[in-house]
């Protein structure tokens, strides 16, 4: 894969500077494709690694599962959380835990989108519901490669987005010359990431771009919205911008459905805010 050029003074985002994916999402991947791996054979793979092992447990023991401190196995997390999720959580223990601690708005951010995410799938009777939560964990992944490679340039973006009350999309496209659902996308290109969240990542402020995955992307979009609405961490600025109609519409949304899940979402943050994801 080439390097992404940007225009902040000629610095470059590196391939071979990005985050790699751990050998054991690598090796989860390869047997959660194959029809004949059991839950036992992906367990043994997650239970090698002290780190993802911890995550899985943490996350099958918030409330979002509805199971708090009652699940002690990794086998029986995933029977509970389904493979996607849990090769999701991998993935996010490499994109997150390179963020600074003055990042953890932008984690709670993801956290809340996934969840949002989730949620308007269930209402919409979408199909691979778990994909939901990772396209909506992984959206705003430019963001963390942003920061973490070209810090100096982060600082005049946050400057533009505190100081002049630019949307993150608009100072970082100021700044770099792109925003950072292009530089997401690149990312999900370089770990191999399925077309659909690629897209999802690509085109979430701008769903009815995303072809044949305008639905998810869509969905992503909405999500975006909602936890910014519920002011759920902090996506880089304080704007929430507007749902675009269109999306709306292919979703096949309307007020009374956007109020029944704005309910569930409450109550999923109000969860997520007294244990899991507490700063």
């Amino acid at each position: 894969m080439p390097d992404l050029a940007t225009s902040y003074h000629g610095q470059r985002i590196l391939a071979k500077n990005l985050p790699t994916l751990p050998l054991a999402l690598q090796e989860a991947r390869r047997l959660a494709e194959k029809p004949n791996t059991s839950v036992a054979q992906l367990a043994a793979v997650i239970g090698r690694d002290q780190v993802l092992s911890g995550k899985v447990l943490k996350m099958v023991n918030s409330p979002t599962y509805g199971f708090p401190g009652r699940i002690a196995s990794i086998q029986n997390a995933l029977v509970l959380l389904g493979f996607n999720v849990v090769k999701s959580l991998i993935i996010s223990t490499v994109v997150f835990d390179s963020m600074a601690k003055t990042m953890t708005a932008l984690w709670r951010h993801s956290v809340g989108c996934s969840i949002a995410c989730r949620e308007l799938g269930a209402l919409l009777k979408v199909e691979d519901n778990e994909e939901l939560f990772i396209a909506g964990l992984l959206h705003d992944i430019g963001k963390v490669i942003i920061a973490v490679q070209l810090p100096d340039a982060q600082k005049e973006i946050h400057h533009l987005t505190s100081k002049e009350d630019l949307p993150c999309r608009e100072a970082e496209t100021r700044v770099l010359g792109m925003a950072h659902a292009r530089i997401g996308a690149w990312l999900a290109e370089h770990w191999h990431l399925p077309l659909n969240l690629r897209n999802a990542i690509a085109y979430h402020h701008l769903p009815m771009s995303a072809r044949e995955d305008v639905t998810i992307a869509s969905i992503v979009h909405v999500g975006d919205f909602l936890v910014r609405l519920f002011e759920f961490g902090n996506g880089g600025d304080d704007q929430a911008p507007a749902i675009d109609p269109h999306a709306f519409k292919h979703l096949e949304l309307n007020q009374q459905k956007l109020g029944l899940v704005m309910d569930i979402i409450g109550e999923r943050f109000e969860g997520e805010e007294k244990t899991l994801y507490k700063a």
